[in-house]
Order: C-alpha cells, then structure tokens, then sequence
C-alpha cells in the first residue's frame, strides 16, 4: 500500500532551485524508498509565470504565500535569495507547522533566532546545510555528530569567489582587477561581485557557523569583516617568499580574556597561510572547512562549495531528512543557544601581522620603524627590504600580539616622515608564535 504523499513546496527556480525540482523529479521512487513514502511537489513559486521553465506550467505560481499556506504543503524548500520576503515566507510556512529547508544565509545570519524560535514554537523543523559550504556536509556534523564534544576552533574557505580569485592571482601572477573581470567571465562572480569580495558571504556563514558550534547566537553584525579587494600581486608573491600563500578565511574560536572570561572570536579577513596547512591547498571554487574539537582532535570537510547542483544535494539532504520525520513523526535538532558567550571585539584578539610599506632609502629607517612596534610592546619576527632608492620596499612580520596593538602600530607607521606608503596589511594565520 502507497503511504500518503508528503506534499513540497519549492520557493525559487534559479539555478539551485531548478536542480532540486530535477533531481526530485528523476530519482522519485529512490526518494520514496527513503522516506517511506512519495515526495509530490506541489507548487513553485517563480517571480514571474512566463517562458518554457523546463517544468509542469501548472506547478508555477507568481504568489509564493498562497502557495506557503496550502494546506497540502508540508515542507517548503527556500532557494529564493534576498532576505525581506524570505524573512515573511519561512515565518509563516514555521508558523503553521510546516517544515522549512533554507540554503539562504544571509537569512539566517540575521534571523536565525527568530526563525528557531518559531520553528520550536510550531514543532517544525528548520534544516540549513546548503546556507554553509554547498554540497559539504558541515552544519549536521557540528549539530549532530559533534554534539557529545566541545568544539575550540571552526575556520575555513567558505567563499568559491573569493578562492578562485587569489588562487588564480598566486598562479598567474596577474592583478585583482584582472582576475575578478576573469572570475565574471567564468560565471564565478556574480555582476556586482560586492558580497563575495569584501567578505559579506563568507560573514554570514561565520555567523551561522560560530552560533551552531559554540550554543551561542551570532548574528552577520558581530563578525569582524575585510574583502580581499587590496590583495595586490606583490603581496602573492611576497607570500610566496615565505613559504606562504594568501587565503580568505571566515574563522571561529573560544578565547580566554587576560582577565579569564570565556569569550568567542568570529572574523574574516584575508590572511597569510604556511603552504603545509591544510587550506593552503584549497584551491579554485572549492571551499574546506577546519573544525577542532577536544576529543575529535582536527577534522577537515572539502569539497564544491557552491554552484547549482552541489547545493542542491545538500538541500535534498535536509528535504529527505524533513520527509522521515513527517512521515515517522519525529524531529529534527532544536537551536543549542544555552551558553550565551559574549561576542570578543577584533581588537581583543591575538594575531600576527604581516605591513608591506613603501620606504625612504636612507639610514635609520629600519630603526624608526622597528620603534613603532616596540612602543606596543608588538614583537617583531622577520624583516626583509626590497628595491632601493625611490622604490625601497620594507616588509615587516610579527609575533603575535593584541590585533588592537598591532593596529595602532600600523596607524603610527603611517604617520612617519620615513614611511612613504603602507601597502598592505594583512593577518597571519595557522601558526602559532
């Protein structure tokens, strides 16, 4: 006997969207095994109903509440984008009981306390993995899998832009404006590249990575952000001299202030990575992401980031897993937000620098400089000039330090007679000294 099916509603048909209703639609009966019983798309909603859509022209629909509030939808899949309208869909969809299955992180990086909230209110469930990393199974470890353990550190490459970008500015050599006009052409940047490029995405996960592994709620607003739209070719190849390549890393970590509080750091930025740490190697539109807890140790997931398929596996995961609870009447991971720890500011946080500046060739520059920092009590590591004359290029690497010290350091640098420029400024990451 055919069980009754368990009704879909699928909110957007762009790229992600349209792998979705396929791979729902061609695989049907190996969804139905695993479920228990038939997955029947019931509508989908579009902004406009016009065109061949590749789909049944009666399964879409201009009006997406209508289609929210039918009473045959039991799961509404959002692969809309934006978040306003989003936002005012998946509340009601939780509200009345519906599941909801969002790969919308900008959405969740402001909402996911109201979201959660309803959803536990409603006894709905509410499943994200594809708002983090794509097809890479990132979020159910962290909730699931990881739950019995304590989770120290979460850091990664979770924007394809971004990596595609520098990977190819470290193997051509060629600039940022140039690569990025690449990047547009490849269709791995979007026409107004702005999210990718100055770190907004890749924020928004760090806000919803940051809340699942430390119980706590973090919102895109408390995550220090910069874009790699600075990133110049001499800083790759400076990289390059030692044994380093740059990478823009969302990272997330328990700190102990001096005073002993137990606070979190979630930031992005680019950084500065050894070539013999794993996400040295990440390269492309791949993105990997590094989880380190206590009793599991260093746990590294790598594999397509983005793109219309591999996001689309990762919203079906959560759809299958939606499905049996309807069907079996159990549920999914509630929010864990009980530790509530409070949010560190940037300047809080121990870091390395790396400050390329344009210098005057003249003695006792070195000096003045090396001054500054030890003014801050910032230690200095390597040092290393390049050029002589009007183009003097002085390159300076630190130990670790307060970030708010090392950034008064480089205001200072600024402000000196023998410092022409300062080029660059960048953090290191993934050493320890």
């Amino acid at each position: 006997m055919t069980s009754k099916p368990i009704g879909v509603a699928v909110l957007g048909l762009g790229n992600v969207g349209s792998e979705v209703v396929r791979i729902l639609t061609e695989n049907a009966d190996d969804f139905e095994a695993r479920v228990g019983a038939p997955l029947e798309i019931r509508g989908i909603a579009v902004r406009r109903v016009d065109g061949d859509r590749g789909v049944p022209a009666e399964l879409l629909t201009d009006d997406p509440a209508e289609l929210v509030g039918r009473d045959d939808v039991d799961i509404v899949v959002e692969v809309l984008g934006g978040i306003d309208i989003p936002r005012k869909l998946v509340l009601s969809a939780l509200e009345k009981g519906k599941s909801v299955i969002t790969a919308n992180k900008a959405l969740l990086a402001e909402y996911t306390g109201e979201l959660a909230d309803a959803a536990e209110k409603s006894r709905a469930d509410l499943y994200f993995e594809a708002a983090v990393a794509g097809a890479i199974p990132v979020v159910r470890p962290l909730m699931q899998s990881l739950a019995g353990d304590r989770v120290n550190k979460v850091a990664g490459i979770v924007n394809g832009t971004t990596n595609f970008i520098l990977s190819a500015m470290d193997e051509t050599g060629a600039d940022y404006a140039e690569t990025l006009a690449e990047a547009g052409r490849l269709g791995y940047a979007e026409a107004d590249p702005t999210a990718d490029v100055e770190g907004y995405d890749a924020a928004s996960k760090a806000a919803i990575l940051a809340s699942i592994a430390f119980h706590t709620r973090v919102t895109a607003g408390d995550v220090y952000r910069e874009g790699i739209s600075k990133i110049t070719s001499d800083d790759l190849e400076t990289a390059k001299s030692l044994d380093c390549t740059i990478k823009l890393l969302a990272i997330c970590e328990r700190i102990v202030t001096p005073k002993g509080k137990e606070r979190i750091s979630a930031r992005v930025y680019p950084a500065l990575v050894p070539l013999n740490h794993p996400l040295a190697s990440v390269n492309g539109a791949f993105n990997a992401v590094v989880v380190e807890a206590e009793a599991a140790g260093r746990l590294m997931f790598y594999g397509q980031g983005a793109g219309g398929a591999p996001t689309a596996s990762a919203v079906l995961g959560d759809l299958v897993m939606a499905a049996r609870n309807k069907f079996y009447g159990g549920r999914g991971p509630l929010e864990s937000k009980y530790a509530k720890l409070k949010v560190a500011p940037m300047g809080d946080i121990l870091t390395r620098y790396y400050v390329s500046m344009q210098v005057a060739d003249k003695p006792g520059v070195l000096a003045t400089v090396a001054a500054e920092f030890s003014k801050r009590d910032v230690s200095i590591s390597t040092v290393r000039q390049q050029g002589s004359g009007d183009g003097a290029r002085l390159v300076v690497v630190t130990h670790l330090a307060a970030d708010s010290a090392l950034s008064d350091t480089v205001a200072s640098l600024e402000q000196l007679d023998v410092v022409v420029h300062v080029a660059s400024v960048l953090r290191l990451e993934g050493t320890t000294v």
